[in-house]
């Protein structure tokens, strides 16, 4: 149950900077007087725009603001639900939406919206019409239970009953059959993806098999090819061996033995030219000095002419000498060209064996290739077991598409039936008619006290039948603004009943915004107040009228608005 405590608030609408203030609980019964435009339906107002962020009557949020002071406009309410004490703080310029509960404010992490579905789910239980249906009945822009349209009568009804759980429920689940649909439909359209890469697949298997044999004989072809190539190739390294092996054999030690020679006969070559110029020398002197240089003596033309024969035929013989050593020299450098011919001829070789070798490694190494691809298309990792594989990969893939697409089809089988359940026709009409016959009686019970004797009964559509005492039938529009009065307050008070039977959104607070100044008479506000007086003591009546002389004496409190300055005070 909310019990409302108070509330106050301050340049909001007609009030000023003081805060106004209005106790709930004080009285079980208020009467709130005042000229037209004094402010007397402000307290509604600030009510509804402290619970729900919208005022009672049809007026904008900016209008809210007091036109004088244009700003800091407040409104604090506070209620007890549940054995906690909450306030509310809602203002304009600046911006401001604060719930506390046990002094303690809630967190403000969330969006607005989703703040103010907290107070009004979470907390109050009561949305902005459940609030004018139970709380409220006004002259301004109250629409009666009656005047609402039938869909609208049926969320009054469901919020009493506290089972619009249903509806968000099966709204919740349409949401969630919409997305179940949507993955049926690409699931499907999987199903025809697998299917379509499974007949690929297959016939890929089919072509590849079919070329698996000529790939396999082309390739043995090669191998055959290659190792006839190493054949060769090592056939001619045997032959080069065989002709490194001969030309080797002595090559070192002829190179060695003709070097050496060649160096003697260089050094012979060179004494003996040496001795050719100390033989020319000699000769010169001889031939040129008739008296020695050094002791002034004669040279006797004997001495001289002996010594120029003996250096001629020294001179000859070694002639004949240095003659020899170049016939030898050349010989000897014929051998070494010789050698240095056989040493080529055998690097030559040596390059051809490793010129073969190298082929010979990488045509092994293309067989061992072959041989690996032969493998693979005959074995295990060949490209049709590979394309096997994943066929069956493919078909397993389908299977569990398959199998999801079943168990969703269930769900959504389970869901259809639910939803039946869940519809306007389902479980919610079995609750209202459990509740329907309470609700026409308490409707007619309190007809009768208001003097009005019809027989008023709504049924499952919350359509209305009324039958006068001769059996008439009317309907709602056609009686009289009076006593659809009293319909409408037959039937407030009927919700309120069934509100607090259901401790749904059962309330403490009931106001009446100038409900006897339209069309109750003298005896339907006498009627109507014993009906107020029947209430139990835990109920909060407020009375908004404009024609406090009639009322006077009736209420156990009284509240006077007035206008002072262009400002609205409680006097």
């Amino acid at each position: 149950m909310i019990t409302f405590r108070n509330i106050r608030f301050r340049n909001f609408l007609s009030t000023g900077n003081n805060w106004t203030e209005i106790d709930f609980d004080k009285f079980k019964t208020t009467l709130v007087v005042g000229h037209n435009g004094a402010g007397k339906s402000t307290m509604l107002d600030a009510l509804a725009f402290s619970l729900f962020g919208k005022p009672h009557r049809n007026i904008n949020k900016p209008q809210l603001v007091n036109t004088i002071n244009n700003k800091d406009c407040m409104v604090e309410v506070r209620f007890d639900v549940a054995g906690s004490r909450y306030k509310v703080v809602r203002g304009i310029k600046p911006q401001k939406f604060e719930i506390w509960k046990d002094d303690q404010l809630l967190n403000q992490s969330s969006h607005a919206k989703e703040y103010q579905k907290i107070l009004e789910q979470n907390i109050l239980k009561l949305n902005h019409k459940s609030f004018h249906q139970i709380v409220v009945l006004g002259s301004s822009s109250f629409v009666p239970f009656m005047q609402l349209p039938a869909q609208h009568r049926r969320d009054v009804i469901e919020d009493l009953l506290d089972i619009n759980i249903f509806s968000k429920m099966n709204q919740i689940l349409k949401e969630k059959n919409s997305l179940i649909k949507e993955e049926l439909r690409q699931l499907d359209y999987d199903l025809e993806l697998k299917k379509e890469k499974i007949e690929l697949q297959s016939k890929y298997i089919k072509e590849v098999q079919a070329l698996s044999d000529d790939q396999i004989e082309e390739k043995e072809n090669e191998i055959f090819l290659a190792e006839d190539s190493i054949s060769d190739l090592q056939l001619e390294n045997n032959t080069a061996s065989e002709a490194i092996e001969k030309l080797s054999e002595g090559l070192e030690e002829g190179l060695k033995e003709n070097h050496n020679k060649k160096q003697s006969l260089l050094h012979y070559s060179a004494e003996f030219n040496q001795k050719i110029r100390t033989l020319v020398k000699d000769s010169k002197f001889y031939e040129e000095n008739e008296t020695c240089p050094s002791c002034s003596q004669d040279i006797s033309a004997d001495l001289r002419e002996e010594k120029l024969s003996t250096a001629k035929v020294k001179a000859s013989e070694i002639q004949k000498a240095l003659d020899n050593v170049a016939e030898q020299s050349t010989i000897v450098e014929s051998n070494i060209d010789r050698l240095n011919d056989t040493s080529n001829e055998i690097r030559t070789q040596t390059a051809l064996i490793s010129s073969n070798n190298r082929e010979i490694v990488r045509l092994q190494g293309q067989i061992n290739n072959l041989t690996t691809a032969i493998s693979k298309i005959r074995g295990n990792d060949g490209d049709v077991a590979k394309a096997s594989t994943d066929l069956n990969n493919l078909n397993q893939e389908k299977a569990d598409l398959f199998e999801n697409r079943m168990y969703i089809n269930e769900t959504l089988s389970y869901n259809t039936v639910i939803l039946e359940m869940l519809k306007d026709t389902g479980i919610k009409t079995k609750i209202i008619k459990q509740y329907l016959p309470v609700i026409n009686q308490f409707i007619n019970r309190y007809l009768q006290i208001l003097d009005f004797f019809i027989h008023f009964n709504l049924d499952e559509s919350f359509s209305e039948t009324i039958r006068s005492r001769h059996r008439d039938s009317f309907s709602y529009d056609s009686f009289s603004e009076g006593e659809k009065q009293r319909i409408d307050l037959s039937l407030l008070f009927t919700w309120r009943q069934i509100a607090k039977m259901k401790n749904s959104v059962s309330t403490n607070l009931l106001i009446l915004d100038e409900t006897f100044d339209s069309s109750l008479d003298y005896e339907g506000i006498d009627n109507l107040m014993k009906i107020v007086h029947t209430l139990d003591d835990d109920t909060n009546v407020f009375i908004i009228s404009h024609k406090g002389e009639m009322l006077d004496g009736k209420f156990a409190n009284r509240l006077e608005f007035t206008k002072e300055k262009n400002f609205s005070r409680i006097k």
